[in-house]
């Protein structure tokens, strides 16, 4: 445990979390996978209210990515369950604590009441002006990526825009982050369960952000370490490219 307090007035505006380690977790207790994400889903409103406390502006999670679908078709519909039952009981304390629900994702392609679920969760906090707790679900970085091509593509093609006019702040407005404005790409990316890697997560978003890896599993992480994370961010020197050391 460090020594050094958290520094309220040097939160990161915007993190994001690649909450991985729940099957890990589970079969360490010889328990099925599906436990690993029922507790998981436990530590997302710890983090979720802690985030919100410590004045976070937005809190990305990775909770289904589009190479999931790969995992065992048993523990896909158990994972589509959970939106139902963490909306259920946590959008009371969402809208107590003024946290506002969006999604990032493609998620026309999710069973019709996860599909329900997180409507129903945008719909219920869409007027909260607090935390926005945004889910990538059916996320996949280079998908989006190529979408935003796609789309600059064709407003080239139909005479909109001209190929001179595309630079990164106007790739940056027609990725599906766009709505989060300045805060759209993320201060810190946080890693749970000892692995090292990106794994198509914000590869654009994510290009000065500080990555922090951390050797719990995401049911183990806890509040206190959220916050030793935050901690560790706030010795970092974000320089940008540049050479000021401040």
């Amino acid at each position: 445990m460090s020594d050094i307090q958290l520094d309220k007035d040097r939160i990161p505006n915007h993190v994001a979390i690649i909450m991985d380690g729940n099957g890990r977790w589970a079969q360490k207790r010889h328990f099925p996978r599906i436990a690993g994400h029922k507790k998981g889903m436990n530590v997302v409103e710890d983090i979720t209210t802690t985030a919100s406390d410590m004045g976070i502006k937005v809190l990305t999670l990775y909770a289904f990515s589009t190479e999931n679908w790969k995992r065992p078709s048993s523990e896909v519909k158990y994972i589509m369950s959970l939106p139902t039952t963490f909306f259920n009981r946590f959008i009371p304390k969402l809208i107590k604590n003024n946290v506002k629900v969006m999604t990032i994702g493609d998620t026309s392609k999710l069973p019709a009441k996860t599909r329900k679920a997180v409507a129903d969760a945008k719909a219920d906090t869409k007027d909260n002006t607090g935390m926005i707790l945004n889910f990538a679900l059916n996320y996949g970085s280079r998908d989006e990526i190529i979408d935003t091509t796609k789309c600059l593509a064709k407003k080239v093609e139909n005479g909109e825009l001209s190929a001179d006019q595309i630079d990164s702040n106007l790739f940056s407005d027609n990725l599906s982050t766009s709505f989060l404005g300045k805060w759209a790409d993320p201060d810190l990316l946080i890693r749970t369960s000892g692995e090292e890697r990106i794994s198509n997560f914000l590869l654009w978003q994510i290009a000065y952000s500080e990555l922090i890896f951390v050797d719990k599993l995401w049911p183990d992480y806890n509040p206190d370490d959220f916050e030793q994370t935050i901690i560790e961010f706030q010795q970092r020197h974000r320089r940008f490219g540049g050479l000021n050391n401040k």
